[in-house]
């Protein structure tokens, strides 16, 4: 069934009432049983039907808008996403809603359900750190709505995806560091649930395996929420005690990398002297801070375009057409600066 066939009628014949009853039902009206109101409920969930107008305009027309569900808004790389997005919809007379999680998993859903009752016709989703479920998504998916996950790539089958290279990117940045001369390098993960952290860990093991370097499984220090003051107090309190200490530090984003910077000071100790730093993203402030700090850049706009590129694709095929997953992984680029230049060429 696509989304939206469903319709009251379609309810009541199926449990045998009337269309006034299964309307009431769904209003909560009182004069109708509990027992009727859950099994209304269930099977209109189970349809997918949606109230008002909503599944005849869903079926029979297109709304020309498109939804965008992102973790946060005032993330560099996702700002850089959606300028892409929007310069590829509003070219083709598309309309973009957006919608910020806060990485919360409810903000998610209930952001689903307002896109859905906005018409929207397809969906462009990085989900939500809490996210570990993924049958919300899942389900509008066997009913062939139209779905584009981007950056964060979920564990499931037939997606239609756009993701970076991170396991790459990884890689570079930790070789880079130990090219410079730094041996003992600490990564500073990202959320385990995250497919994207755990490419980046796989990169910084890969480059310390290629480099015939042992890793030390206690300077693999998750970050799950991901702010300055989180990376500030685990760099610290890593220097502070182990004896063998790191001398560089791959962290799997900047505001990471950044905190690692300050509590490495706080130790008196200097950046890139004493301890080389390799962030992920670059954020605008990462060419600001003192040290400049070296990461690896991702191609956000491009992705954008991308994304909503695949998604347009998909909205225009025929209905009984069903669309090819793919994943289209984009390059990033590693940005040299201060932060990791321990040896300096003439």
């Amino acid at each position: 069934m696509k989304l939206g066939q469903a319709t009251i009628k379609d309810i009541a014949k199926e449990l045998n009432v009337s269309l006034s009853t299964v309307s009431r039902a769904l209003k909560d009206y009182p004069g109708i049983s509990n027992e009727t109101k859950r099994k209304v409920k269930e099977l209109a969930e189970k349809l997918n039907y949606r109230p008002n107008a909503i599944a005849l305009s869903l079926r029979k027309s297109k709304s020309f808008t498109i939804g965008v569900i992102i973790p946060e808004v005032v993330h560099f790389f996702f700002s850089t996403v959606i300028s892409g997005i929007e310069e590829v919809a509003f070219a083709n007379g598309y309309n973009v809603i957006l919608c910020q999680t806060n990485e919360k998993l409810q903000r998610e859903l209930s952001s689903i359900e307002a896109m859905l009752d906005n018409q929207v016709d397809g969906l462009l989703v990085s989900y939500s750190k809490e996210t570990e479920d993924f049958n919300h998504f899942t389900k509008l998916l066997k009913q062939n709505f139209p779905i584009v996950f981007f950056d964060r790539v979920p564990e499931i089958e037939n997606t239609v995806n756009v993701t970076v290279n991170d396991f790459k990117g990884a890689y570079d940045a930790t070789s880079h560091l130990i090219n410079q001369g730094y041996k003992n390098i600490a990564h500073l993960a990202g959320p385990k649930n995250l497919t994207i952290s755990r490419k980046r860990l796989d990169g910084y093991l890969a480059a310390l395996q290629d480099h015939s370097i042992k890793h030390n499984p206690d300077w693999i220090i998750p970050c799950p929420i991901g702010t300055q003051e989180e990376s500030f107090e685990f760099t610290k309190r890593l220097f502070e005690n182990e004896k063998a200490k790191p001398d560089g530090i791959f962290a799997s984003n900047d505001i990471a990398a950044a905190g690692a910077m300050m509590a490495v000071k706080s130790l008196g100790l200097k950046v890139p002297s004493d301890v080389g730093v390799v962030g992920f993203s670059d954020w605008q402030f990462s060419s600001m801070i003192d040290p400049p700090l070296s990461t690896v850049s991702q191609p956000g706009f491009q992705m954008g375009e991308k994304a909503i590129s695949l998604l347009l694709e998909m909205i225009n095929k025929k209905k009984d057409e069903t669309w090819t997953p793919k994943t289209v992984v984009l390059e990033t680029e590693l940005i040299i600066r201060k932060s990791s230049e321990k040896i300096i060429t003439e």
